[in-house]
């Protein structure tokens, strides 16, 4: 650790890798209401923050978990629960009065057609104002969960016992894999009929 009486000790949550301040500084700085999009390993969780003196404010928060509230029976993981959670959020921000904001990302690598990117997509095909660039998308096929379906089929094909391993949380809760799409059009379909 340095000793001289120049030196600065980091913020703690600089130090932890949680904060980046000159990142930050330009976010709070625009006066924008910030889409922060959060991934973890099972779950996806979408927030319309406003950035305040004293602390952010959340208007507007989704989460993975409330999918199941629309018949969403699939895992909450994969790039369609993502799109379905940031269209969800969208629609819930722009009933809240918010009809656009930047994207937070956090230090979440910017990969293309990343679950992160799906939260994103859903969120403008709800409605609400994000600059963005389309290349950033994933395809139609990786969105509805066609994707999926295709490796199930292969799976099927090829080696029935990797597939019973790879779904088998599906299986033991008694899901198709095959379905998802489907699962997917109704989801979209009842979370549009119940706020729009």
């Amino acid at each position: 650790m340095a000793r001289s009486a120049r030196y600065r000790i980091p913020f703690r949550r600089r130090r932890e890798g949680k904060t980046n301040y000159h990142l930050r500084r330009r976010l709070v700085r625009s006066n924008r209401n910030r889409a922060v999009v959060r991934i973890t390993n099972n779950h996806c969780l979408v927030q319309f923050v406003k950035a305040r003196i004293n602390g952010d404010v959340t208007l507007s928060a989704s989460h993975s978990r409330e999918l199941k509230n629309f018949n969403w029976n699939s895992a909450t993981s994969n790039l369609p629960s993502a799109y379905l959670v940031g269209f969800l959020a969208g629609l819930k921000a722009l009933n809240n009065g918010i009809t656009d904001a930047i994207l937070d990302i956090g230090h979440n690598p910017p990969v293309y057609g990343s679950r992160i990117f799906a939260a994103l997509k859903g969120i403008i095909d709800a409605g609400v104002d994000i600059p963005h660039s389309d290349k950033i998308f994933p395809n139609e096929n990786r969105l509805n969960g066609t994707h999926i379906v295709d490796f199930a089929n292969f799976l099927k094909d090829t080696n029935e016992e990797l597939f019973n391993k790879q779904f088998s949380e599906y299986i033991a809760q008694n899901i198709d894999p095959l379905k998802i799409p489907q699962f997917f059009d109704k989801t979209k379909k009842e979370i549009q009929d119940k706020y729009s």
